[in-house]
């Protein structure tokens, strides 16, 4: 598909741009031309800034870095002055052993959202919002599925089911994305549009990271499921295609509402397989699916509530992404592409490595 998007006048925002994902869409803004005003909690911190810093080289686009914060109600002024699009993406992600959700996750989430939308509000070149929400402000556990008519998913449901207790990183991203609608709905200037990927693999740019994805990755490089894998499902999507999907989002002139992304569903079991396939055994990668009581204890290990872990222990997991297809053009790399690709990275990072080097 022709590709309609037109560079804006101005700068182009990106919150959070230290991320996972944000550090990809900051390097594809760059190498299509744009000045990128990056946000980032602590520019003293060289694992925050350096890698953005390597990607810029070279590249047609400029990048000016800013210091913001998620809780500083003014802290978005300065990057946003005179820019016509705004990225926002930064949001706490904190799934496992998470120790005060209302603290660390729900009003982060929030207040950053409402302190983002406040500066675009005060910004008069604001003509468009794109926010990283994800799936989980969709659904709050597998077994939901089984509530919908629907025999997967779609930009239509809410997660209804999550909250402070069980499930507060979902929780904070449903709030967020509520929040951002409600705030957008009380203006005409600016436009938000939403993506909402799913667990997203691929090469980070960063060897600091601490995504979700690149923590799955490395449990199977380290060896934590040597002894089997629960019998979970996620819904994978690769950072490099959930990137470019963000700059549709921002600069195809037709983008509107919530955009799944997502190339299929894979269980723990088929992503240690395909890890088998291209690696061999010198990883010790599993070889089997664990009994439900033992995937309940593995749960507990890593400070995953039971109740979490029984509504979503063998249920399936599926998502209708046909609207990002058609309405961004997306064409997702298929999730075996993904897991090699970002083990790979893994080992040239030196992150995991094979059991005869240990």
């Amino acid at each position: 598909m022709t590709d309609p998007a037109l560079q804006p006048p101005g700068p182009v925002v990106v919150t959070g741009a230290n991320g996972y994902i944000a550090s990809w869409l900051v390097k594809g803004l760059l190498e299509r031309g744009f000045n990128v005003h990056a946000t980032v909690r602590d520019l003293r911190d060289p694992e925050k800034t350096n890698h953005l810093g390597a990607v810029a080289r070279g590249c047609p686009g400029t990048l000016s870095l800013f210091r913001a914060d998620l809780l500083d109600p003014a802290g978005f002024d300065r990057a946003m002055a005179d820019s016509t699009l705004v990225f926002h993406t930064a949001s706490p992600l904190i799934v496992r052993n998470v120790e005060d959700p209302k603290r660390d996750l729900v009003e982060p989430a929030t207040q950053g959202t409402m302190h983002v939308l406040d500066a675009v509000n005060r910004t008069p070149s604001v003509r468009r919002v794109v926010l990283t929400s994800s799936i989980v402000a969709i659904y709050g556990d597998a077994a939901d599925l089984g509530d919908i008519r629907d025999d997967r998913f779609n930009e239509s449901h809410w997660n209804t089911t999550s909250n402070a207790r069980h499930q507060p990183y979902s929780y904070s991203k449903t709030l967020a994305e509520r929040l951002a609608w409600e705030i957008a709905s009380k203006q005409e200037r600016w436009d938000l549009v939403v993506v909402n990927p799913g667990l997203v693999l691929g090469p980070g740019l960063s060897p600091h990271t601490k995504a979700e994805g690149v923590l799955v990755m490395r449990d199977f490089g380290n060896g934590y499921y040597r002894f089997g894998v629960p019998d979970l499902e996620f819904a994978v999507v690769d950072v490099r295609d959930v990137a470019e999907a963000h700059m549709r989002a921002g600069m195809w002139p037709h983008a509107s509402g919530r955009h799944i992304l997502v190339a299929e569903s894979r269980t723990l079991m088929e992503i240690g397989a395909v890890l088998r396939s291209r690696f061999g055994d010198v990883f010790p990668f599993p070889r089997r699916t664990v009994s439900s009581t033992a995937a309940l204890m593995l749960a507990s290990r890593r400070g995953i509530p039971q109740s979490v872990a029984k509504r979503n222990l063998g249920y399936p997991l599926r998502f209708d992404s046909s609207r990002a297809n058609d309405a961004l053009g997306m064409n997702f790399r298929p999730p075996e592409e993904s897991i090699v690709d970002h083990f790979r990275q893994l080992l040239d990072d030196g992150l995991v490595k094979p059991m005869a080097r240990r």
